[in-house]
């Protein structure tokens, strides 16, 4: 299955007593991921410092179920969500050879 990065820029969470604080809506965001695309699979997550808040590493079947898990973000309160498309180290090393192999063939 194809891996993804999301990253996640949040909104300021206001002080008010009615609306969730952080924890609880991480946890509705993740139980709407899992009910509108239950093939993802979680491999990470991690809070950041720098331009985004938090990156999840996570494998989808599609391009299409990794753009539901970006517009759920937003949805659910994220100022910016972006899933990037990732190839394992091992698997572009063989990308780079697939081509400079081809590189060599015209020269």
């Amino acid at each position: 299955m194809p891996t993804y990065v999301l990253m996640t820029k949040l909104g300021p969470v206001s002080s008010g007593a009615e609306e969730p604080g952080r924890r609880e809506r991480g946890q509705r965001w993740k139980e709407a991921v899992d009910r509108l695309c239950p093939n993802v699979k979680w491999i990470s997550h991690f809070a950041l410092l720098g331009p985004y808040d938090f990156m999840d590493i996570y494998e989808a079947p599609s391009d299409e179920v990794a753009m539901k898990v970006s517009m759920l973000s937003r949805a659910k309160g994220a100022v910016i969500a972006e899933s990037w498309p990732a190839v394992r180290y091992g698997d572009f090393l063989q990308l780079v050879e697939d081509v400079e192999a081809e590189t060599r063939r015209d020269a």
